[in-house]
């Protein structure tokens, strides 16, 4: 079936039927919420806290192996120093990917008859992997209900690949095989013979993976970034004629429903004109930023990319130092920094320069608060090769946000919701 527009709302919840005045076809679906992602926060630090206590005693027990490939730029050989703090998790650079702040995710089904999972709609990677049954470092029942498996046996659409999916993470690798079989958005939308990664085993992905509540990643970036000349689930529904428009746009609820639409935009979602930003190339959706402001702090010209899978904004590790002590944030082992919650009303707000426009994040939200603990947003990544800057879901909930596939530009605009 095919439909002018459809939409995917940005976490897990129940399906519900079109709304027959626009023609969408929504998810219902809800956001982590701001306590669970400071508990696992205060968690993690913990076992950091552990890790570097034995790293100190047992140096020649901290080993990294070399990078098999990189969605983030070319990873450089660590020091000691740099293989410690990816032992205690505050270290991204040679880590390809950090899902432990995801906050949002929705659901698609693969396989026929379809097989649910739930997914982390990420447009800074553009591979599908899911788990397979049997899968390693894959959850526990008693975490999150464990996660949900693929058994490609029980599929009549499977077909087999047999190449290898290999990513290489800071804390280790995540492996698998290539397969292809029909994926399902929005119960309706099914694309077919889609080439997607069956997970074997997702030690890689630490802790953030095991306490997450996401099964698997569904990549909305280009086919630069995709590993094994898969295309991209979004390419293929625009190949096979699934979409009106190469288009696709986010509109993320603070503690509130989200909606990721595929096929075009929702104007209901946004008022005025949308301003579009041409990419400096289709690969991230990376853009020119002129300026990253924050008080007295001033970046000048920069880049960055626009990140759904990234829930903080993330910039040069120097610079968010200088960001950080000038509002009083104080960095712990996981290279977060946390925050005096007396503090909020006083915070700058965080100006991102665009094409000449001020983008701008109110100071208050620029933090993370549960009970007494507020987190500070922002977190330093040093990424040799990469983007200086990554504008995730603390700056794509400020704003509806447009990703044009088709004419390779981000467009930004006043939101309604």
């Amino acid at each position: 079936m095919k439909y002018s527009l459809f939409a995917v709302l940005s976490a897990l919840s129940s399906f519900t039927t079109a709304q027959e005045d626009d023609g969408l076809i929504r998810m219902k679906v809800m956001k982590r919420s701001n306590h669970e992602m400071v508990a696992q926060h205060l968690e993690r630090e913990n076992k950091a806290l552990l890790m570097a206590l034995d790293a100190k005693n047992n140096p020649a027990d901290i080993t990294l192996v070399a990078s098999s490939a990189s969605l983030r730029g070319a990873a450089q050989q660590p020091s000691f120093e740099e293989q410690l703090a990816v032992a205690q998790g505050r270290s991204e650079s040679v880590t390809i990917k950090d899902y432990s702040n995801a906050q949002y995710y929705g659901v698609l089904e693969v396989g026929s008859p379809p097989q649910e999972f739930t997914v982390i709609f990420d447009t800074g990677s553009s591979n599908l992997w899911v788990p397979q049954i049997n899968c390693k470092n894959c959850g526990y029942w008693f975490m999150n209900g464990g996660k949900h498996k693929f058994d490609h046996s029980k599929s009549t659409t499977y077909v087999v690949d047999g190449t290898d999916f290999h990513i290489q993470y800071g804390s280790g690798d995540v492996k698998g095989s290539f397969s292809v079989d029909d994926v399902t958005l929005a119960q309706d939308i099914v694309i077919k013979g889609q080439k997607f990664a069956e997970v074997s085993d997702a030690g890689g992905l630490g802790m953030g993976y095991t306490l997450g509540k996401f099964d698997g990643i569904m990549g909305l970036g280009f086919e630069g970034l995709s590993l094994g000349n898969a295309e991209t689930v979004f390419k293929n529904a625009m190949d096979q004629g699934l979409v009106n428009e190469g288009k696709f746009a986010f509109a993320l609820g603070d503690n509130k429903e989200g909606e990721l639409t595929f096929g075009g935009v929702d104007k209901s979602k946004f008022k005025g004109e949308i301003t579009w930003v041409k990419l400096e190339e289709p690969k991230y959706w990376q853009i020119t930023l002129d300026n990253v402001s924050a008080g007295s702090y001033s970046s000048g010209k920069t880049n960055g990319i626009v990140d759904s899978g990234t829930s903080l904004i993330t910039g040069p590790s120097l610079e968010i130092q200088k960001i950080a002590a000038s509002v009083g944030a104080q960095a712990n082992l996981l290279g977060q920094y946390t925050i005096d919650c007396s503090k909020l009303s006083s915070l700058p707000n965080l100006d991102f320069t665009i094409n000449g426009k001020a983008w701008s994040v109110p100071g208050k939200d620029l933090v993370i608060q549960s009970g007494g603990t507020c987190l500070f947003a922002m977190m330093g990544m040093d990424i040799p090769t990469g983007p200086k800057w990554i504008l995730g879901d603390v700056f794509m909930r400020k704003f509806y946000t447009v990703f044009d596939y088709e004419n390779a530009q981000v467009g930004f605009a006043e939101p309604t919701y």
